[in-house]
């Protein structure tokens, strides 16, 4: 009895979207984007760092990425912008 009444009260609550932008996008496929779009060139214009610059690869871009929140955080709002302008 108890079951039954838990999962008709589960099935009453609906998932609540999330207001952040950036909410289920991974950090691999938002620079993916960026790239196709503007090239590792304007990229490294943007935000002057040595992966971006000398051999840019997307693997060795994420390492430094997540391992630099100022890096990661002006990579996202370049994102932003892109998702904003289209």
């Amino acid at each position: 009895m108890r079951c039954r009444r838990l999962r008709t009260s589960l099935a009453r609550v609906t998932p609540s979207k999330s207001n952040d932008p950036l909410h289920g996008v991974t950090l691999e496929n938002l620079l993916k984007e960026i790239v196709a779009h503007y090239g590792w060139r304007e990229l490294a214009r943007r935000v002057e760092i040595r992966c971006f610059l000398f051999d840019p690869s997307i693997k060795s871009s994420l390492t430094f990425l997540r391992k630099n929140p100022w890096a990661r955080a002006k990579v996202e709002e370049i994102f932003l912008e892109l998702k904003r302008t289209r």
